[in-house]
C-alpha cells in the first residue's frame, strides 16, 4: 500500500535560479574583454610641430622659404673647393705650347696639380720605381725656389705668391706626366727617350715661364726665370729615365 508524502512547493524568483550566473552568447572568435580600448579623434592640422619637423631638413608643410632642404645644397666637390670644369681648362691649356692663356690661371687652386702629381707617381710605380713621396717633396722644394727666385728678381714688382706658384708649377708638370706614359714603352736609358725628354722639358720650361710672367706681371729678366724652371723639370726628367 503506498503511502503520500507532503512535498511544500518551490517557488523561484522571476530571474531563475539565482545561483546560476547567466551567460550572454559570444560571438564566434571574438575575444572577452573586460576593459575596451576607447579611441579618440584628433585634428592633423590642429597638432604642433615637433622639433623634427622644424629641424634643418625644412618643414613638411615647405612654406618657409628660410630653412634649406637638402636638394638644395650644393655638390660635394664644390663644398670641398674643387672645379672640375676649371681643372680641365687649364690642364688643356697646357697642352698649346704655343697659344696659353693665362688669363685661365689667375685663380689658383692645387685639385688640378695634386691629381697631375699623383697620376705622375702612378705611372712611375707602373715602372717599378716608387716616387710618391720625392715627387711631392721636389714639388714643395722647387715652388719655394721659383718663388723666392722670382721675387728677388722682381723685387717690388713681384706679386707671384707661393700659393699661385705651386698651382703654375704643378700644372706644367703634364708634359712629364706624358713623357712618364711614354718612357713604359721606350727601352731605359736609350738616345730616343734622351731626346724625347729634351722636348718635354722645353715644353714645361716655356709654359711655365709664361705663365709665371704673365700672372706675375713682370716681363724682366725671362731667362733667369726659364733658367731656373729647366733646372726644375730636368731634375723632374731624371727621374724618368733612371
Amino acid at each position: 500500500m503506498s503511502k503520500e508524502f507532503n512535498v511544500p512547493c518551490v517557488v523561484f524568483p522571476s530571474g531563475g535560479n539565482p545561483g546560476l550566473k547567466q551567460r550572454r552568447p559570444m560571438v564566434p572568435f571574438q575575444p572577452r574583454t573586460t576593459n575596451p580600448i576607447s579611441f579618440k579623434s584628433f585634428d592633423v592640422g590642429s597638432a604642433a610641430p615637433t622639433p623634427f619637423a622644424s629641424s634643418e631638413f625644412g618643414s613638411i608643410s615647405g612654406n618657409d622659404s628660410s630653412n634649406t632642404t637638402v636638394i638644395d645644397e650644393p655638390p660635394l666637390l664644390e663644398e670641398l673647393g674643387i672645379n672640375t670644369r676649371q681643372i680641365w681648362s687649364k690642364t688643356s691649356s697646357i697642352l698649346n705650347p704655343v697659344r696659353i692663356n693665362p688669363n685661365l690661371h689667375d685663380d689658383a687652386d692645387l685639385s688640378g696639380p695634386f691629381l697631375l702629381l699623383m697620376a705622375f707617381g702612378l705611372f712611375q710605380l707602373l715602372a717599378g720605381k716608387i716616387h710618391f713621396g720625392i715627387i711631392l717633396g721636389w714639388v714643395t722644394v722647387a715652388a719655394l725656389f721659383l718663388y723666392v727666385v722670382f721675387n728677388m728678381l722682381a723685387g717690388r714688382h713681384g706679386t707671384l705668391d707661393l700659393h699661385r706658384c705651386v698651382s703654375l708649377l704643378g700644372y706644367c708638370m703634364l708634359p712629364m706626366v706624358i713623357l712618364s706614359v711614354l718612357s713604359l714603352f721606350l727601352p731605359q736609358a736609350g738616345v730616343a727617350i734622351f731626346v724625347i725628354a729634351a722636348i718635354f722639358v722645353s715644353w714645361s720650361t716655356r709654359v711655365c715661364t709664361k705663365l709665371l710672367v704673365e700672372v706675375g706681371r713682370w716681363d724682366e729678366h725671362r731667362g733667369l726665370v726659364a733658367y731656373a724652371c729647366f733646372l726644375i723639370y730636368s731634375l723632374f726628367s731624371l727621374l724618368i729615365i733612371f
